[in-house]
């Protein structure tokens, strides 16, 4: 399987995460999508919250607005945490 198989994810996001050193599903799977979201903020532009709830729910099996409508304020709150809220 590839990452652009996952839920959410498609081609772009690929290639996206491969700037991150994420090249495979393992290595995606086993990392924390909020480390790779300030990673991936820093270093490639237009990478957005959309892409971090895509992240959350490619790992969750679930659809990322589901992620964004459920869970937005304690995502938002941990970026917070970590000095990179929008």
């Amino acid at each position: 399987m590839r990452i652009r198989e996952l839920q959410g994810l498609g081609k772009k996001s690929e290639e996206i995460l491969k700037r991150a050193g994420i090249s495979s599903v393992e290595e995606f799977m086993a990392s924390d999508p909020f480390e790779l979201y300030l990673t991936l903020r820093q270093s490639v532009p237009g990478v957005g919250l959309n892409f971090l709830y895509a992240m959350l729910g490619a790992q969750e099996h679930m659809h990322w607005q589901q992620i964004a409508r459920e869970r937005k304020t304690a995502i938002l709150m941990r970026l917070d945490e970590m000095g990179i809220a929008p």
